[in-house]
């Protein structure tokens, strides 16, 4: 059939694809940093099984060049079809360009991505259409772009496998993922490490060469495309070949059994690879990072957590004080900085009621995200350890029956809920608060009459506050005590909201709008909360999930981490501590208050405490931080580590406890002290993660 002829685009791009790499997995096993040798058998395998490994691959991933030749044809133009298509095309085009669609409800760049993608297949269509006798020329150009394009994606990453191993000895894992998170910070790399324009003008001859003799032996295809008949036959055959590889794939991927590591990666197909690490989204830090013997490091962080002890951070804390079992609601609020509030220096009086609350509240002014996503904010203050590196547990499968803030309340006789405006399947929320004992309270529980308003993301925050209102009456009935997180929505792109509830209109769609919003919807909910029976025996916890932006000059500027925090007491004094602290300390911390008795593992501490040392930790996914003694220590891959003295600026008329501009100079000289007590909260906390000890109490 033609679809697999020697003249076929799909046969000479398999054949382009399978030969690049085989020579890559020969350059690959002669690099200099394939520092192993390789005996007869495990050659064999890495040639066998990862010829068929690349073949199953290719088959896969080849889904959107069968779909586009499959659609090559002549008869579609004729009439009425040709006119119906274009009259459909036509009409979708006016529909996204002049009407309100999901991409306007996104926002951004989106509708414009869509405009131009629809408005470009409807012209491409109508040339095709009514300009029949330069159809095949027509064609040609365009069958040529795909092919090119097709072709620069198999030679790119053949490149870019070679320079992910020469940069780290491994195939393609999470750090490449990382990559396309860290886009801006990738691409300075990039430029600074390589020959970036002979580079890209070699990719581009090559690519262009390539693509030129494919063409000219595909031009027998395009003269005489399939029939209806043979493109039915061909889906059939491409089926079966999609199936079998779907088979075949994974079950290659377990013969990587050798005890030579070099041996199982070569064997290895680097995309696929890449789809394992995207979806496990782990790092194994035993493997990238600076480690130290296990004992040295549970030592070292013995002078962090005095109380504990052998390799554990497991510890009775015991209060003298009696425990008060108040309500406690628990918010947290999407993408809000430290710079949002008055009191960190903002001008313009976009959160004057959580400004107003904050003069009521204890405050805590020197507080850090460990992240810079949703998931990250989450996990620190439900399960209260370091972040680990690659994704967050909410999104790893091993997320589940944890030792957490929720676990703690629960043994307490507390109701638990995590309480969320949009579909909680997003970002695995609902499989990990599920996993460890929250019921979940999302917006597919919200009935259609509570619903005023919701966008891309879920119910606005207002109607949110009310259910969660409605929900905390209907606990307060049961005679518990409740523990209620609610995570927020609203201030998050394309922040959009309910019209004339703010001096800024969702029109804009501005962040300072989604802010401004968010601080309304929380003083509705507080001016509700006030007027039920159980809200002076309640304790509200506030604080920022992640900063609204994390771009900065360095990998973990420290601007881009510090949020806004403060525990709310209805009656109680107000106070500020300026200590320096992690979001991870935030619940202990409470638990400190509420003089809660109990065996803790979490490396967050109660920052009351007189002993308590202080320090922050932050992190990317892949550069792990510290921050102590006014120095900011990272941790990356292939066992890096570097330093930085931060020098604080306090702006005119600032309060000092509310500076939140540093400069970060590089150090000349490492503090070693400071790198091995980094490694050492970051090793034991991932070590306790692979070895199931941060399990709660069966």
């Amino acid at each position: 059939m033609k679809y697999f002829h020697a003249t076929s685009p799909f046969y000479n791009l398999l054949k382009l694809y399978l030969i690049l790499s085989i020579v890559l997995r020969v350059v690959l096993m002669f690099h200099p940093i394939t520092s192993a040798s390789f005996s007869g058998i495990e050659i064999a395998k890495i040639f066998v099984t990862g010829f068929l490994s690349d073949i199953s691959v290719f088959v896969l991933a080849s889904a959107f060049l069968w779909l586009y030749l499959i659609f090559l044809s002549n008869s579609k133009y004729d009439k009425p079809w040709g006119y119906i298509i274009f009259g459909i095309l036509l009409s979708l085009f006016i529909y996204v360009t002049f009407f309100n669609t999901l991409l306007n409800e996104y926002g951004g760049s989106l509708p414009e991505i869509g405009i131009g993608l629809i408005g470009l297949k409807t012209v491409l269509f109508g040339l095709l259409l009514f300009l029949p006798k330069y159809r095949n020329k027509i064609r040609l150009a365009l069958f040529s772009f795909v092919i090119f394009i097709f072709v620069l994606v198999i030679v790119q990453n053949a490149l870019s496998e070679f320079f992910f191993w020469n940069e780290f000895g491994v195939r393609y894992n999470f750090i490449a993922v990382d990559y396309l998170v860290y886009t801006n910070e990738v691409i300075k790399n990039i430029l600074e490490s390589y020959p970036v324009i002979p580079l890209f003008i070699g990719i581009g001859l090559i690519t262009t060469f390539i693509t030129f003799i494919i063409v000219n032996r595909s031009k027998d295809f395009l003269n005489n495309l399939p029939s209806f008949e043979d493109k039915l036959k061909i889906s059939g055959i491409y089926a079966l070949m999609f199936a079998l590889a779907l088979f075949l794939i994974p079950t290659l991927a377990k013969q990587e059994t050798s005890n030579n590591v070099f041996a199982n990666e070569l064997q290895a197909n680097g995309l696929y690879r890449f789809y394992l690490a995207f979806m496990n989204s782990e790092l194994d830090y035993d493997k990238f990072y600076k480690t130290l013997p296990e004992k040295e490091a549970y030592a070292l962080l013995k002078v962090q957590i005095p109380e504990i002890n052998g390799n554990s951070t497991t510890r009775h804390i015991n209060p003298t004080q009696p425990e008060i079992r108040k309500n406690v609601v628990l918010i947290t609020i999407e993408s809000f900085s430290a710079e949002f509030m008055k009191c960190y220096g903002n001008k313009y009086e976009i959160t004057p009621f959580l400004d107003s609350l904050a003069l009521k509240s204890h405050q805590f002014t020197n507080l850090y995200a460990v992240g810079n996503r949703t998931i990250r904010g989450l996990e620190a203050v439900t399960l209260c350890l370091p972040p680990s590196p690659g994704e967050s547990i909410v999104k790893r499968k091993d997320n589940k029956n944890k030792f957490s803030t929720g676990s703690i309340f629960k043994e307490k006789g507390y109701q638990v809920k995590f309480l969320y405006g949009g579909d909680a399947y997003f970002d695995n929320m609902e499989d990990f608060f599920g996993g460890n004992g929250y019921d979940i309270v999302d917006k597919k529980t919200l009935k259609p009459e509570e619903i005023t308003f919701s966008n891309v993301w879920g119910v606005c925050d207002e109607d949110m506050a009310k259910k969660a209102i409605k929900t905390m009456n209907e606990e307060a009935k049961v005679g518990k005590p409740f523990f209620n997180h609610w995570m927020t929505v609203s201030n998050h792109r394309p922040f959009t909201y309910p019209e004339g509830k703010i001096a800024i209109s969702p029109k804009y769609k501005m962040r300072e709008g989604g802010v401004l919003y968010t601080d309304y919807a929380l003083k509705q909910f507080f001016k509700m909360a006030q007027k039920q029976s159980w809200y002076e025996n309640t304790v509200f916890v506030i604080l920022a999930d992640h900063c609204a932006s994390s771009a900065g000059k360095t990998e973990l500027p420290l601007d881009k981490y510090h949020i806004p925090a403060m525990i709310f007491e209805p009656g109680k004094a107000p106070e500020i501590t300026s200590k320096l602290m992690s979001q991870i300390d935030i619940m202990p911390t409470l638990f400190g208050k509420l003089n809660f008795k109990y065996d803790s593992k979490f490396y967050g501490q109660n920052v009351l405490q007189n002993d308590f040392e202080e320090r922050a930790l932050i992190a990317t996914y892949q550069d792990l931080g510290l921050i102590e003694q006014n120095k900011l220590t990272i941790i990356s891959p292939k066992q890096k580590a570097k330093q930085f003295d931060l020098i604080k600026h306090t702006a005119e008329n600032l309060n000092p406890n509310f500076a939140i501009e540093y400069e970060e100079r590089p150090v000349k000289k490492l503090n070693e002290m400071l790198v091995k007590e980094t490694v050492a909260f970051y090793q034991t906390s991932s070590s306790q993660l692979k070895r199931k000890i941060y399990q709660k109490k069966s």
